[in-house]
Parts: structure tokens; C-alpha cells; sequence
């Protein structure tokens, strides 16, 4: 299941708490953020539970694909 989430505007930890819950029964999600430290506790997040993410840097905000 593919699944896409506007995180823009929140501050950690709730970027982190709804790609975490999106996660569940999803195997492909795009997440767009645009919070320093939300960018670095999902790349760290995603690592550690053996997701392949793929992050582009866009203007201010960044779009995180996350893979199992």
C-alpha cells in the first residue's frame, strides 16, 4: 500500500509519532516535512527498523521515501 503525509508545520515529535503510525500495514510512504530535527529522528527511526529511505531537498521542506 502506498501512502503520502503533509507533516509541514508540526514540530517533533509529532512528524516522527505519524510517519511512525502511517508505517503500519504501508510498505511505501512519502512524507513532507520541514522541520530540521523532524527530518534527522525519521531518518534515524526508519534506519532502525530497516526501511530504505530516500530524502530530496527541496526549498525549506524535504520529501522523505520510505521503503521496507
Amino acid at each position: 500500500m502506498t501512502k503520502k503525509i503533509d507533516l509541514r508545520g508540526y514540530s517533533c515529535p509529532i512528524p516522527l509519532l505519524r510517519t511512525r503510525d502511517a508505517l503500519v500495514g504501508c510498505d511505501d510512504l512519502t512524507v513532507i516535512i520541514d522541520e530540521p530535527a523532524a527530518r534527522e529522528n525519521i531518518l534515524k527511526y526508519a534506519a532502525s527498523q530497516n526501511y530504505k529511505v530516500d530524502c530530496s531537498d527541496g526549498k525549506e521542506e524535504w520529501t522523505l521515501h520510505i521503503v521496507k
